[in-house]
């Protein structure tokens, strides 16, 4: 049993190491097309059907390229496809998804004091979600509103903002963050697979059949390699936050996770602005400083920490925390719920390490992690994992009470 478990802890990091590596070539390869396709210039004299060009130097060398809006007049000889990127990148994060989170579901995908089903209700749930989800998009798109790229893009939003929250009524705050990061990787790539790349085939079977390509082609697959721009940080954020439990483990976490797009929305929009040579908008990042200090705010409402102790005074610091009043309720609380896994062998069915090493079995061992109790079980729900031992909402507030009076 040890032996798969090392196996499995293996594979769940190949995997990820894939899923960063496909993920950096996708995310590369989407934001240099979309700056050069900002960047371009027109003049006189260009070939017949050429919409603009660029000169861009790198590597020793200088690059003359040129843009044809529709299509050349005729099929180059060789012509070079960006999709595999897009796929490898889904397959992986798919991947990552069922290892983790599917084959972990009890621990890492269930609350059941949020929803109580079991794991493969979840599992199914997770699955409906990330469909529907294209399906609704991809039809809002297609319908009229589709013609208004503001509006379109407002009621999308809302409709995040609806996903944001509906998923912290349905899974523990990290698998909430980390659907919503998926729902989202699953429409831009799905624009790849199922707009973008067929649009791209049709009209290179047009040029070889020597007809002339429909142009409403290149604006649709535009339109969704667009929106795929723009959510490209978001998703990033959402992507890493299940190592911070103060973005997915909060009260407003949902919100955090709404204003988390408006960010990256407003950076996008100043890198695309430069981009496209029509001004300098510095004022996207006062913007997104200031969305930022929201979400810090919201994160620790309605109290925020305020430091932590040096590696110098960390023993004193420890001892404080041991001398406290509330030590030996929250030393009850912490061996009772948290000690089946964090201990030299942990006895919680499937772990067989103590996770991140830390141990939390002596006094100055959970003295020493006081800070991180306080953040993953106190301020945040973030642990337990699902709240598996059923910690409870007293039993919480004494451990913020703990810290809190210790750190005056």
């Amino acid at each position: 049993m040890n032996d798969f478990a090392i196996f499995w802890d293996w594979l769940s990091f190949g995997v990820r190491w894939l899923h960063v590596v496909t993920g950096i070539a996708w995310i590369g390869s989407s934001f240099y097309f979309v700056a050069l396709d900002l960047g371009l210039r027109q003049r006189p004299g260009m070939p017949v059907g050429a919409y603009g060009e660029e000169w861009q130097v790198h590597g020793g060398g200088f690059y003359h390229i040129q843009k044809y809006l529709v299509a050349p007049a005729e099929m180059p000889e060789h012509l070079t496809w960006f999709k595999w990127e897009s796929y490898a990148t889904w397959m992986s994060g798919f991947a990552m998804l069922a290892i983790v989170y599917y084959a972990g579901a009890d621990l890492f995908l269930v609350d059941r004091n949020v929803l109580d089903v079991p794991a493969w209700g979840a599992i199914l749930i997770s699955l409906a979600s990330l469909t529907v989800g294209w399906i609704i998009y991809d039809l809002l798109c297609r319908s009229p509103l589709g013609h208004h790229d503001t509006l379109l893009m407002l009621v999308l939003y809302a409709i995040v903002v609806f996903l944001a929250w509906g998923y912290t009524q349905l899974f523990t705050g990290r698998a909430a963050f980390l659907h919503l990061g998926a729902l989202t990787a699953t429409i831009m790539s799905a624009n790849v697979f199922m707009i973008i790349i067929p649009n791209q085939k049709i009209v290179v079977a047009d040029l070889i059949a020597g007809r002339k390509p429909d142009p409403k082609y290149g604006r649709i697959a535009k339109t969704r390699s667009t929106h795929n721009n723009y959510l490209t940080l978001p998703v990033l954020f959402l992507m890493l936050s299940n190592h911070y439990p103060l973005a997915f483990g909060t009260q407003f976490n949902w919100v955090i996770a709404s204003l988390v797009f408006l960010m990256g929305v407003v950076i996008r929009h100043y890198f695309n602005t430069k981009h496209a040579r029509k001004g300098n908008p510095t004022w996207t990042w006062l913007v997104a400083a200031i969305l930022f200090v929201i979400i810090m705010w919201l994160s620790t409402v309605p109290k925020v920490l305020t430091g932590e102790a040096t590696d110098t005074a960390a023993s004193a610091q420890a001892q404080k925390f041991v001398a406290s009043a509330h030590f030996a309720a929250v030393k009850d609380t912490v061996l009772g719920r948290c000690s089946m896994c964090h201990s030299a062998e942990p006895f919680y069915d499937g772990i067989y390490h103590a996770p991140k090493g830390v141990l939390l079995e002596t006094d100055v061992e959970i003295g020493e992690h006081a800070r991180e109790i306080y953040l993953q079980a106190g301020r945040s729900h973030a642990m337990p994992p699902g709240n598996v031992t059923a910690i409870t909402p007293d039993e919480r507030k004494l451990i913020v009470a703990w810290f809190e009076e210790a750190r005056r």
